[in-house]
């Protein structure tokens, strides 16, 4: 996913607003994971995202999303976030972040999503680091839930 940052898009110091790439990094994730299901999709949570470096206005923000994992109902879905300067093509990692999305049916209730199958090493490696995010994430909320503390 491509866009170009206008004025509209950013601070009082011409850099993209941080709400709004974090808005862009949820459109680019639940694309991933609706194309992975063919389904509605919600995202189900997001991860710490660390912002780099800051994007211009008049630089294009450039999103990569794919899904890294998939579990029963859910998916993990990484978006990395780069800045590209339109005068001189140079491009650099501005940001990334880790999405969970759950798949719907047409009754708003999750449903189970096709396994994912890596293809290569580099799949395999974040299908791995995707399913140990996974159980740090299921650990943490039962830690919440045991101590009745608020999502």
């Amino acid at each position: 996913m491509v866009e170009l940052v206008l004025p509209n898009d950013a601070n009082t110091l011409g850099n993209i607003l941080g709400g709004k790439v974090m808005h862009l990094v949820d459109i680019a994730a639940a694309i991933a994971a609706h194309r992975h299901c063919r389904r509605q999709v919600v995202t189900a949570s997001m991860d710490r995202i660390d912002f780099l470096h800051p994007v211009k206005v008049g630089e294009l923000i450039i999103l990569k999303a794919s899904v890294n994992f998939a579990a029963r109902t859910s998916m993990e879905v990484g978006v990395k976030v780069m800045s590209e300067d339109l005068k001189t093509g140079v491009q650099r990692q501005t940001a990334s972040a880790y999405s969970t999305f759950v798949a719907l049916d047409e009754a708003g209730r999750p449903v189970p999503v096709p396994a994912l199958l890596p293809e290569n090493d580099e799949d395999r490696r974040r299908f791995a680091e995707g399913e140990a995010r996974r159980r740090i994430r299921l650990a943490e909320s039962q830690r919440r839930r045991e101590r009745k503390i608020p999502a």
